[in-house]
């Protein structure tokens, strides 16, 4: 069975279960600063198990797309990944253990055709905090499944945070391998640490798609289902090697150690370029901070395996478009933002040719090192702190003069067996940051206060934006996203078609027309009831309903949202917008690109 299929059939099953297909999210949380990427699927739905009113259905189906940056390190073996995607079912008070679990196996054994006596589960065992999952452990009982008992460690989920929904899980493994978690969210941990029975119970199920199918096709890993093979030939071709497997060895021309090496390598690759694609296609730009510190370190791991391959550059873009033409029928966002995911891996691969050649250089200075042939070359520090440890002076030197990557530098050391003087490198870079801050703060007392003032008009548009939306397509239109800086507005809204030539122009020449009436935006502290009898726009009130009350905007009666802030005080200081792009950012999600022209146009 390919990817296709095994999505297809799960979408299916659940929507015969009286389940909503919903859109997945973005790979960029909404107005959620806590993580970079989102990691589950549920995270778009965190607020419904404590708000079920709010839910578009009680109960839900999704494939959502996810970024876990933990794992880069670990990627290389048979199953981690940085990006995945995750199939999960999820309801909010429609349905609890007794459904999700026999749906489970149901979906496991009919509709994959997996054999019975392959499929394992685990329950809660129960602690001094929570009690045993008795009840789960019946469902299973009764349906002669065999189970094992764990801690809480691997089978009790959340909080997410200090707290929140949480509960006890049921996993299904195939072959020993887990593949489906069933989480029961039926309490809520207290910031002191107890737990209340939660009011409405609720369901929230995740299965890696990438390791079942793995089960499903009797598979070594996961680089040799559909989703990766292509890549993994194209890389193949590219290097006039094999990837290898345990049945065909002699393809490797030296001992099985080596094999190994250059699986581990390939997997590397094509991990890292399949990550990339979906991260640039969000429009993140290579960076030295935050999301784009992580697409510039996903290219330089891969630029730098692909170069031990014997490879010229540019050379990941050739496998990046492999994935895109593979993956855009799902997520054509790949295909929209093509251009935009080969520039980033180009210019990142030729940008890192000199650092990867000092990367090269400082392998085989550590290697004579080891040998008593101590090496100083960085204002006579020792490149061995002492025997066995890699000096951190060295690699923050390195970085410094060179631009050499400290966490390639940590991998070369650790690769040759060496520890890391850590506490060395620690204290350098942590006094690097305090006076980059201090040049900062400086920075932006002598004179970004304008650009700030450009971002605050941008963002009270774009709450024009959204209101000109519904009015235009429909009230079921809401905010998905947003991503606001000095030079563009980038708003991202739920809506299943691209939008005509006409609906865009109206919405402009709405939000303008509001500009020029120059309506006062008003502030008030207001509760979520009279929010809502107000007709607010309120997607995120969980993140704000435990403080008590919350902050409303108001753009005259126009337009109403529960909102942090910043704003203008009237519409009119917004100054011209402008349309410049409509184009879809993933199944569901629509996504307008705008700009502020001067005030004067206005």
């Amino acid at each position: 069975m390919d990817s296709r299929n095994l999505r297809e059939k799960f979408i299916k099953f659940f929507e015969g279960k009286n389940h909503k297909l919903v859109a997945p999210a973005s790979l960029i949380p909404e107005n959620d600063p806590s993580v970079l990427f989102t990691t589950a699927g549920m995270q778009q739905f965190k607020r419904f198990y404590t708000n079920p009113e709010e839910a578009p259905a009680k109960n839900i189906v999704t494939c959502q797309p996810c970024i876990r940056t933990s794992d880069i390190d670990n990627v290389g073996d048979e199953t981690h990944l940085t990006f995945l995607e995750m199939l999960g079912n999820f309801s909010f008070g429609g349905y609890f253990k007794k459904e999700a679990i026999e749906w489970g196996y149901e979906f496991l054994t009919d509709e994959l055709d997996i054999e019975p006596e392959r499929i394992t589960s685990t329950i809660f065992s129960g602690d001094d905090l929570n009690s045993r999952d008795d009840e789960s452990a019946g469902i299973l009982e009764s349906m002669r499944l065999k189970y094992k008992e764990y801690s809480r460690e691997d089978n009790f989920w959340g909080p997410t945070g200090d707290e929140g929904p949480c509960g006890p899980t049921v996993e299904f493994y195939i072959d020993g391998i887990e593949v489906w978690n069933l989480v029961f969210n039926e309490y809520y941990k207290e910031k002191d640490g107890s737990y209340r029975n939660l009011q409405t119970i609720g369901i929230d199920t995740g299965m890696g798609l990438e390791r079942m199918l793995v089960a499903l096709n009797k598979k070594n890993d996961v680089f040799q289902t559909d989703l990766f093979w292509s890549v993994i030939q194209e890389i193949e071709r590219l290097t006039d090697l094999k990837y290898g497997s345990k049945s065909d060895i002699e393809y490797i021309k030296d001992n099985k150690q080596c094999w190994v090496d250059i699986r581990k390598k390939f997997r590397i690759i094509a991990d890292h370029v399949r990550a990339t694609a979906f991260i640039s296609a969000e429009k993140i730009e290579v960076a030295n901070t935050g999301r784009g510190y992580i697409v510039r370190r996903l290219i330089r791991r891969a630029t730098r395996r692909s170069k031990s391959l014997g490879m010229n550059q540019p050379f990941l873009v050739e496998l990046a478009d492999v994935f895109i033409k593979s993956f855009s029928t799902y997520y054509p966002i790949l295909k929209e933002e093509k251009d935009f995911i080969r520039k980033n891996l180009i210019d990142e691969e030729q940008k890192f040719q000199k650092p990867l050649d000092w990367v090269d250089q400082y392998r085989e200075d550590l290697e004579a090192a080891q040998k008593d042939n101590i090496i100083k070359k960085i204002k006579d520090i020792p490149i061995l702190l002492k025997p066995g440890v890699a000096s951190g002076e060295y690699i923050y030197e390195n970085f410094q003069t060179y631009g050499v990557p400290p966490d390639l530098s940590k991998e070369v050391a650790k690769e040759l067996r060496l520890e890391v003087d850590q506490a060395g490198f620690d204290n350098l870079y942590k006094k690097h940051q305090e006076i980059s801050r201090s040049a900062s703060a400086r920075m932006f007392k002598g004179g970004l206060v304008g650009q700030t003032e450009i971002t605050t008009r941008m963002h009270t548009a774009t709450h024009i934006l959204l209101k000109a939306l519904q009015e235009v397509l429909g009230p079921e239109v809401h905010q998905r996203g947003s991503n606001i800086n000095e030079e563009r507005i980038r708003f991202d809204f739920s809506y299943p078609k691209a939008l005509t030539n006409e609906q865009v122009k109206k919405v402009e020449s709405i939000v303008n027309e509001k500009i020029r009436e120059n309506i006062s935006v008003v502030k008030r502290e207001t509760t979520v009831e009279e929010a809502k009898s107000l007709g607010a726009e309120a997607q995120f009130v969980d993140k704000y309903i435990k403080y008590g009350n919350l902050t409303m905007y108001s753009i005259g009666e126009y337009s109403h949202e529960l909102c942090g802030g910043p704003h203008v005080k009237s519409a009119g200081e917004i100054g011209k917008f402008k349309i410049i792009k409509e184009e879809s950012s993933s199944a569901g999600i629509r996504r307008i690109r705008a700009i502020l022209e001067s005030l004067s146009t206005g």
